[in-house]
């Protein structure tokens, strides 16, 4: 057969196929020769179709995917120092197409920077995506520091002795959150309240926050949303990273990254953090440390093997962690003052290990359809104690997840079904009370995507599960988008998530205080309490648009959660805390408004506006949710001075947070010199940051946090007697520390 007879059957093939099935996608692996004859993969290369605007670019693997044209035939391949090619499509997989490189003309770089916060107008859920470059804005050293510049989130301390960070989302606190790390579990049961801490930020090559119910792939469990984590890869990361840090409160912090190659396929990476803090610190004169005294010893071993011809990708990491932190009075000792009343004090230490593995593999003739395996084993020892207080908890976690993914007559019409497996053991230790058990859990999911860029896209999950505490049930979820005009889209969606409540390892903060601990037995199998179910709706608008020849993103969501069952926290008496389950109703609704809009070049502005209305029916009545502002505000500001790519450059960046008032815990029955107001005042936070970029691989930076010096008057009820029974620590609605001041440098080869 004639070349151009060829070339003319598969194009009618492929025309045919397109109006019988659906969208084909046309895929291929962009490569180079290097220096010593070797294929290297080439990310962001441009892929057009010949004599239109209709592209799409490489990833990191020099792997491209577009949506195949019947107007169009050619595509043209173009890269920045490489000579472009003309492709002909006479099939759906392109396979290899190598460049070649352009040494006749000097090198002309036209660059268009992209946002570090990103969301897209096509991605069917409710999903912002956070790569490094934002977490550089902060003196972002573990996951809680690394949403100060970002307003998807909320950032809270649990209480004022132990300084444990919590995320909010939604109005709702971190354990309606499901982390997740490679999209692997992550932060569950006994890390809840100091796992945050367990993930240096130096490590996370991007962050992915999803608003409402997630996908079933990944459980049953969330509720208000996901927070994933995706490490740096050993293939495509730099070979050594370091970074240092130290701060005015005698805080001082190691980072490093070490990767190597075994060969073109493999490499293995060596991750260190390791930190100290041993300054007795306490400015407002209540004779307790405002942060505790604390060192920590991270690593972990990552391997990665890739072979994009063949389509198997695997990746394995081993992470071991020893965290101590002391807290207290500032005179406590602990080897002579444990258990007595000389003076009041905290330890917390924790030993963790983590392993876990993935396994894809994509089949080399169908890159539509792919096989993958995920497994994870952690094991988390925790000793702890809160004055007289005891609490010692140890959590060993499996976890399996086989996925298969596939299309049903074309792409337009994907489908992923799996099944997955979780077991869980707990040891758990409060005071001489001993509250041992194991969880385990079988579960399979369908999850159907109808993929039309122009119009209407949706995903719809359903999975089903058998767990032996919380039964046999269904979790179903929709997410929906639609494109309304140019550049806006609107988003739907619905989900429902059930959950044990682990009230003791996510309310640890309780054992920093007097109150007594009140469980109303509700013949329940976990702690004799019910589980939690709740169904999450939510409604996102996105626009994207010019003004004045500049970049403006508008967005707007409203979600909305009600719980059936829920565990309630009671913290109305001020002299006990209660666990029940809720009998009426327990509703939150989170109105959000984002603005995004380029000032002048490389100066970026965003505005955040947060509505919350959480109520909650407690046995004393309907109440707003305590400790959490109805209204919050948040701006950045960041300019770079970058006019010649890799000269020397400032960055900076400027971070505004404003809280409302906040409804305070019921204290109407403790002496008049404990008692609060009913609520508390406004008040705001800016931290702001500088950076000299001295080439592509030394940078220093300096920065300030709370440099207003805005700190909580009282944070520790009854500071004087901690031994007597007002004593509480948890009533915590604005910072302990006052303006901190850092110097830091970041060193890449």
């Amino acid at each position: 057969m004639l070349p151009n007879m060829k070339n003319t059957f598969v194009f009618i093939f492929l025309l045919v196929n397109t109006i019988v099935y659906g969208q084909i996608e046309i895929k291929g692996t962009i490569l180079e020769f290097d220096s010593s004859g070797k294929e290297k993969v080439l990310p962001e290369v441009n892929i057009v179709w010949l004599n239109s605007s209709i592209g799409t670019t490489s990833n990191a693997f020099g792997e491209f995917s577009i949506p195949f044209n019947k107007e169009y035939k050619k595509l043209v391949v173009s890269y920045v120092g490489y000579k472009s090619d003309t492709i002909t499509v006479n099939r759906p997989n392109l396979g290899k197409i190598r460049l070649q490189p352009d040494i006749e003309l000097e090198e002309v770089v036209v660059r268009k920077k992209l946002n570090p916060i990103q969301k897209s107008l096509f991605n069917v859920q409710n999903v912002v995506t956070v790569d490094s470059r934002e977490m550089l804005k902060a003196a972002c050293c573990n996951l809680s520091e690394s949403f100060e510049t970002n307003p998807a989130v909320d950032v809270n301390i649990s209480d004022a002795v132990t300084g444990a960070k919590q995320i909010q989302m939604l109005g709702l606190n971190s354990p309606y959150l499901l982390f997740t790390q490679e999209n692997m579990p992550s932060i569950r049961g006994a890390s809840q309240i100091y796992g945050l801490s367990f993930i240096p930020g130096s490590w996370i090559e991007s962050i992915q926050i999803t608003k409402g119910a997630g996908s079933v792939l990944n459980g049953f469990e969330s509720i208000s949303g996901q927070i994933n984590s995706e490490l740096v890869k050993p293939l495509t990361d730099k070979k050594l990273f370091l970074n240092m840090y130290a701060n005015n409160y005698e805080r001082y912090e190691v980072n490093a990254r070490y990767n190597k190659k075994i060969t073109d396929n493999i490499a293995t990476g060596i991750y260190l953090h390791s930190n100290l803090r041993d300054g007795k610190i306490d400015r407002n004169s209540d004779n307790f440390l405002d942060t505790p005294l604390a060192k920590q010893i991270n690593f972990m071993n990552r391997w990665q093997f890739l072979d994009s011809e063949k389509g198997w990708v695997s990746f394995f990491n081993a992470q071991f962690l020893l965290d101590e932190k002391q807290t207290g009075q500032k005179n406590f000792e602990p080897k002579t003052d444990r258990n007595t009343n000389n003076a009041w004090g905290s330890e917390v230490k924790t030993n963790r290990l983590d392993l876990s593995a993935k396994l894809g593999y994509v089949f080399p003739e169908l890159p539509y359809q792919s096989f993958g395996y995920q497994t994870a084993f952690s094991n988390h020892d925790q000793n702890s104690y809160y004055g007289y207080n005891t609490y010692d908890i140890k959590h060993t976690s499996y976890y399996s997840n086989a996925i298969f993914n596939s299309i049903i007559g074309s792409t337009q019409h994907k489908f992923k079904t799996g099944i997955s497996f979780t077991y869980d053991h707990f040891i758990e230790k409060i005071n001489n009370l001993d509250m041992d058990r194991s969880d385990n859990s079988l579960g399979a999911f369908f999850e159907y995507t109808y993929d039309n860029l122009e119009k209407l896209s949706f995903v719809a999950g359903l999975r089903a599960d058998n767990h032996n505490r919380l039964g046999s049930f269904i979790t179903p979820r929709l997410h929906l988008r639609y494109s309304l005009w140019d550049k806006a889209s609107l988003r739907l969606s619905a989900g429902r998530g059930k959950r044990a409540a682990n009230i003791f390892a996510e309310n640890q903060q309780i054992f920093a205080s007097s109150r007594t601990i009140n469980i109303i037995n509700n013949d329940g199998k976990l702690y004799s309490l019910n589980p939690e179910i709740a169904w999450n709706t939510g409604i996102g608008f996105i626009q994207k648009l010019y003004l004045w020849n500049r970049s403006l993103d508008l967005s707007l969501d409203y979600y909305r959660t009600s719980f059936i069952d829920q565990v309630v926290i009671d913290w109305e008496n001020p002299q006990e805390i209660s666990f029940y389950n809720l009998n009426g109703k327990s509703i939150s609704k989170s109105l959000q408004v984002d603005v995004s809009y380029e000032i002048i070049q490389n100066m970026d502005l965003r505005l955040t506006y947060k509505n919350y209305d959480v109520k909650v029916d407690y046995q004393s009545g309907t109440l707003q949710k305590p400790l959490q502002p109805q209204h919050r505000f948040f701006s950045n500001l960041s300019y770079e001075t970058l006019k010649k790519y890799r000269e020397r450059h400032w960055r900076m960046d400027f971070t505004f947070h404003w809280q409302g008032e906040q409804r305070l815990p019921n204290t109407s029955t403790s002496p008049a010199i404990y008692q609060l107001s009913g609520t508390s005042k406004p008040y705001s936070i800016i931290n702001t940051q500088l950076t000299r970029v001295i080439n592509e691989k030394l940078e220093i930076y300096l920065g300030g946090e709370n440099i207003t010096n805005t700190t909580q008057k009282t944070p520790i009820i009854s500071a004087d007697d901690p031994f007597g029974p007002y004593f509480d620590s948890t009533v915590l609605f604005a910072p302990v520390l006052g303006e901190t001041y850092y110097l830091g440098f970041r060193y890449k080869l």
